[in-house]
């Protein structure tokens, strides 16, 4: 058994960026580990520069994200329907993008930016033993962060509290199914019974101050079993 930090994440929009370049900037349909570390870390009050405390901070926990599956109240009706999750595309104009080469533009560009609406989640966060930092530490930086937190991008403000309980189980699944509205897609770095195995590129390189990403097994389990594909 084991205590598991539950967060929730909950706002009008979000963005959890992905493989991406300075025209296009996409967004997963859940929330990357870079930037869970990163929110968090405003949290903490660690600096984007503090490489040491971020490398430090992204070892001190596993992840498992659960995309809720919320009801939509009816009245009349008694067939249950969901929120549905959806994509939206914003445009931007942005100076100084980076070439291939590194080197900025001299003339201005469009960016495409995508958003996630209507999408709720609920993290399971496993703490290692011994870790530079600990569930107790972290629960009360959610709770009274140094830095303002945003769902991904500072134009995606959270709505709600972030923390929600801690939960004692065997793993995180069966933690995460105390936790209400009780079902949803699992992504989880922990192998999951019956879970599809996937590779996400959104693990944090601390190697230089130039923000770069490795690649992450993931497993996913849908709701019912299957896999959920984006």
């Amino acid at each position: 058994m084991q205590d598991y930090l539950i967060i929730k994440l909950q706002g009008a929009m979000q963005a959890w960026g992905g493989h991406t370049y300075e025209d296009y900037r996409p967004s997963l349909i859940f929330p990357t580990r870079s930037g869970i570390v990163g929110l968090l870390g405003a949290c903490l009050g660690i600096e984007r520069e503090d490489i040491k405390a971020l490398k430090a901070l992204d070892k001190s926990f596993q992840l498992t994200v659960r995309t809720n599956k919320r009801k939509i109240s009816q009245r009349e009706s008694t067939e249950d329907k969901f929120v549905s999750m959806q994509k939206i595309t914003d445009f931007h104009t942005v100076q100084h993008a980076r070439k291939v080469d590194g080197k900025p533009r001299p003339e201005a560009i469009v960016s495409r930016r995508e958003y996630l609406c209507d999408a709720e989640f609920t993290l399971a966060m496993a703490f290692v033993k011994d870790a530079d930092y600990g569930l107790e530490q972290v629960k009360q930086a959610i709770q009274k962060p140094v830095y303002t937190p945003f769902l991904g991008r500072r134009s995606c403000p959270i709505q709600s509290r972030l923390y929600e309980a801690i939960v004692n189980a065997e793993n995180a699944q069966a933690a995460l199914i105390k936790v209400e509205p009780y079902h949803g897609t699992l992504y989880s770095e922990i192998e999951l019974d019956g879970g599809t195995p996937m590779m996400t590129r959104d693990q944090p390189l601390f190697a230089t101050k130039v923000r770069q990403f490795n690649n992450r097994k993931i497993y996913i389990l849908g709701s019912g079993g299957e896999h959920v594909p984006e």
